[in-house]
């Protein structure tokens, strides 16, 4: 019996519409004749969970209780009672209907009636009502129907969770599908087995050259360059293993660039592909194809390019910025500190990030990038602060300048002659003198490279010589450098 089937058959019992079909002994006065009334009352109650006996006025005469799933007290207090007074008000009038029936022989249909409980539950009965002889009482006798009202009771539960999970379902499905078409992005959903487009929306089907019938039900990837279908191919299998991977970048067999990015999604026993296409190169029409672009840029720009919190933890960097430093892939850069590349141990990038908090960005600040391999590159580096959601980021360019030709300082150009000087004084002055000499020419040297450096902020030049601020301003002092006019309490220069 189908769900409906039930519901419809339990209704049709509820309304005293339907009741075992009864098919009457054939041959009762030859079998049944010498019956007495012991066993008659016995044949009663084993036939029944409940019975009654009613006189012709409808009183309750009395009571037979026989199921065990019947509380004992039930009847307490019927006998003596109508029958109409121990049920509900709405089982009154087929307490009527079983009676009129009984008393005039005709034999009727069983009624479900309702007694009342002590706790406000109501306790169904199915009767069926019988009157013994021509002048005899009528006996009812009743099935309880509790299993049958909890079935039915769980049975209507069941259904309407059912149809609660339904209309999510739908709702949940119609939002999916409103976000999943309204969307610029190019999306495709592709079976992990056999490679076959199961989803697209309206923006990967004119990516894909078709309509979107058209689209669903192609292998993917179609329309690329060998070099694209194994790259493609790669990143399939890498998220299969790993379940993410870098996006790739194919070009198609029409001249086009995109960017392939792809993600593994989990449905039932099986396994779909979720796969975003950017195009790549084409003229922005939106704010998302606009910040396509900008990002294209910053990855192929020639100048390194980094991007960190506000602690100086590395997120995310360009190819040029990984060339610098001799990294493979940007998994090995990103949440490191920038410092383990930039400039001189404890000293540059500490003034980078004074400078930035001060002020707001940096330009061309010269100093050194460490490569991963033990190799030095000359750079300069130009850095901004970007507020971004109450949560500041850092940008960074890094250029290399290791092959720029530039004059050289007058201070730093005026050091070799200065050594040929000291040098054309051996045999005239003694060592102690020369060497004297020269400690304060580099000594010098090295302050004006610091201050330099450093913007003339005196604090960090103090830092980057190891010198206290105090022992600077002597030696600043004692070789003029600078004009302190009573300032040697000011920690930043000009930077």
């Amino acid at each position: 019996m189908g769900l409906e089937q039930g519901r419809e058959y339990l209704a049709k019992i509820d309304a005293g519409l339907e009741s075992p079909r009864v098919k009457p002994f054939d041959f009762p006065l030859q079998f049944l004749q010498d019956i007495d009334a012991a066993s008659a009352a016995k044949l009663a109650s084993s036939s029944s969970d409940i019975a009654l006996i009613i006189d012709a006025s409808g009183l309750v005469r009395d009571v037979s209780i026989a199921g065990r799933s019947l509380p004992p007290t039930l009847a307490d207090g019927w006998i003596g009672l109508p029958w109409a007074d121990v049920v509900t008000v709405e089982s009154r009038s087929k307490v009527a209907e079983l009676l009129q029936e009984a008393l005039s022989g005709v034999s009727g249909q069983a009624r479900h009636l309702n007694h009342a409980l002590g706790d406000g539950a109501d306790l169904p009965v199915l009767y069926s009502a019988v009157r013994v002889g021509s002048d005899g009482p009528v006996v009812a006798l009743g099935r309880d129907l509790s299993a049958l009202s909890l079935m039915q009771q769980r049975l209507v539960d069941a259904q309407q969770s059912i149809e609660r999970d339904y209309a999510r379902l739908r709702q949940l499905e119609a939002r999916y599908r409103l976000l999943f078409q309204m969307t610029t992005e190019a999306v495709l959903m592709v079976d992990s087995t056999s490679q076959r487009i199961v989803e697209a929306n309206e923006s990967a089907a004119r990516l894909l050259a078709g309509d979107g019938r058209a689209v669903i039900g192609r292998t993917f990837p179609e329309g690329l360059d060998e070099a694209g279908v194994q790259a493609v191919q790669g990143l399939f299998a890498a998220v299969r293993t790993a379940g993410r991977a870098e996006d790739v970048r194919v070009r198609r067999t029409d001249g086009g660039e995109m960017r392939v990015a792809a993600s593994l999604v989990r449905q039932d026993s099986s396994a779909l592909f979720l796969v975003r296409l950017a195009p790549i190169g084409r003229r922005a029409t939106d704010s998302g194809e606009d910040q396509l672009v900008v990002s294209d840029a910053v990855e192929m720009v020639p100048d390194g390019f980094v991007l960190t919190d506000d602690a100086g933890l590395v997120t995310n960097a360009n190819q040029a910025f990984l060339d610098l430093a001799q990294l493979a892939s940007r998994v090995q850069v990103k949440g490191q500190p920038l410092e383990r590349w930039l400039g001189r141990p404890g000293v540059d990038f500490k003034v980078l990030m004074v400078s930035l908090r001060q002020h707001g960005s940096v330009h061309l600040f010269s100093s050194v990038l460490r490569g991963e391999h033990g190799s030095d590159v000359d750079i300069e580096v130009s850095a901004r602060m970007l507020p971004q959601g109450g949560r500041a980021r850092i940008g960074f360019t890094v250029r290399s300048v290791g092959r720029r030709l530039e004059a050289e300082p007058a201070s730093r150009a005026a050091l070799p002659r200065s050594v040929e000087q000291l040098t054309s004084l051996v045999g005239r002055v003694s060592l102690k003198d020369l060497v004297r000499e020269s400690t304060d020419l580099i000594e010098k040297l090295c302050i004006e490279a610091a201050l330099e450096l450093t913007r003339d902020n005196r604090a960090s030049a103090a830092e980057m010589l190891g010198l206290s601020r105090q022992s600077l301003y002597v030696k600043l002092r004692r070789y003029g450098i600078g004009d302190l006019g009573g300032d040697e309490g000011n920690d930043a220069g000009g930077v």
